[in-house]
């Protein structure tokens, strides 16, 4: 990908993700390689540091004899997707209008 991703967005798109279902590590390192390059060491300190915002908490549960982590929006986070998810149309907008326009 050609274009820089800022932490705000990858805050966004964890916070989007989790609000449609409580996840763990992996599997979100996996959807989010769908629209961007990451790695699961990339993500966990988001992830750390989304938790110790309040955004996210933390759960455990067992899977083939180990546990798994999930990792689960909290109503902060929620207010805080909404806020980002506000602030994304308005970028994009003004984006699109540069990028769309056609020249006369």
């Amino acid at each position: 990908m050609v274009f820089q991703l800022g932490s705000a967005l990858l805050d966004v798109c964890v916070l989007a993700i989790l609000a449609r279902q409580d996840s763990y590590g992996y599997s979100l390192t996996s959807e989010l390689k769908n629209v961007m390059s990451i790695s699961e060491s990339t993500l966990y300190p988001v992830l750390r540091r989304l938790q110790k915002e309040g955004l996210l908490t933390t759960y455990d549960q067992a899977y083939q004899g180990r546990n798994r982590r999930y990792y689960r929006i909290t109503e902060a986070g929620h207010r805080r997707l909404r806020e980002y998810q506000e602030e994304w149309r308005s970028f994009k907008a003004r984006l699109d209008h540069i990028l769309e326009e056609e020249t006369k």
